[in-house]
């Protein structure tokens, strides 16, 4: 995403509400349980940009395997295939330290080709200069497993809003639906890699809205004019109140979006190579058809056949 992956709870967005609202919190005008759904749709609201990109491996038994409990949307799956398991075995003194950040490369640069020290499953590329890649699984703090090998998967029947997926219209032979938390596929066991975007939620069940100056300001006035609507339904004459808050809220929403939609670096370079691409091959298209299959070499051979073709026509001699 383009924004920060900085979070808070609903809590804390509360707690910053009733500051603003102290009296009214004191009068007990202020319920949390009715404003959570107004924070849920400001997330959605905001997009997909403000989720987590999460990857899991799981598990297929009997044909099904269970979803993460923290599974939104789909981004892509592919079915594993063979797979080496690598052990560390310590020897004399081992000390292990573990690095919770995970290495994320400078723009336009790779990452490390060796073992990375992801905490769960990692994507890195071979240093075998073919431009591979290899899927890498921990599953102990010495052991973790390898897949050099995957193949595409096929997702259908399944609704909008739960896949986004470009391999809904794959073409393969493997078939995989998702259904009630769960991913039904049509082979019977076997490991599937998903990239999933993570469910707005804390570890501990509470709603995780995004942290960032403009964002704040939208969830804010969202709330502060639910809060308001509910007075003057018991009665509160509190319109001039709303008024003010109904314009904060146009503009905090427009510069939220502007502020989540903005591109970062990587994706502005994407679409810089892209259209640096479509040019190129718009103007040198053309001259694809005359251009020689070796530029080097067709000169080269197209002077020893002529001179081959000369050669053998100075030795015939008339017949009388």
């Amino acid at each position: 995403m383009g924004v920060s992956n900085k979070y808070r709870t609903f809590t804390s967005l509360m707690e910053d509400v009733s500051i603003d609202f102290s009296t009214y919190a004191l009068e007990g005008l202020i319920e949390p349980q009715q404003l959570i759904k107004v924070a849920t749709r400001v997330n959605y609201d905001l997009g997909l940009r403000i989720h987590r990109t999460k990857e899991v491996i799981i598990d297929i038994e009997h044909g099904r395997g269970q979803l993460p409990m923290d599974f939104a949307y789909l981004n892509y799956a592919f079915l594993c295939g063979a797979y080496t398991v690598n052990t560390t075995m310590p020897s004399g003194t081992h000390v292990e330290t573990f690095n919770d950040v995970p290495y994320v490369p400078a723009p336009g640069e790779s990452g490390p080709c060796n073992d990375p020290s992801c905490k769960k499953v990692c994507v890195i590329e071979t240093c075998d200069g073919k431009n591979s890649y290899q899927l890498v699984q921990r599953i102990g703090p010495d052991q973790f497993r390898t897949f050099d090998t995957w193949t595409q998967l096929r997702i259908q029947d399944v609704n909008d809003t739960v896949c986004y997926c470009p391999t809904l219209g794959a073409q393969a032979s493997d078939i995989a639906q998702i259904e009630d938390g769960f991913l039904i596929t049509t082979f019977r066991t076997g490991k599937v890699y998903l990239s999933y975007q993570g469910a707005m939620e804390a570890p501990n069940g509470d709603l995780l809205v995004l942290d960032q100056p403009y964002c704040n300001e939208y969830y804010e006035y969202a709330i502060k004019q639910r809060i308001l609507e509910n007075m003057i339904w018991q009665g509160e004459s509190v319109t001039q109140q709303l008024g003010l808050v109904e314009t904060r809220l146009r503009a905090a929403r427009n510069n939220a979006l502007s502020f989540v939609n903005t591109p970062n670096f990587q994706e502005m370079q994407k679409v810089w190579t892209m259209n640096r691409r479509a040019q190129y091959h718009n103007y040198y298209n053309m001259f694809l058809s005359y251009a020689p299959v070796n530029p080097r070499v067709a000169p080269i051979r197209a002077a020893s056949a002529k001179a081959s073709t000369t050669n053998s026509s100075s030795s015939i001699t008339p017949s009388c």
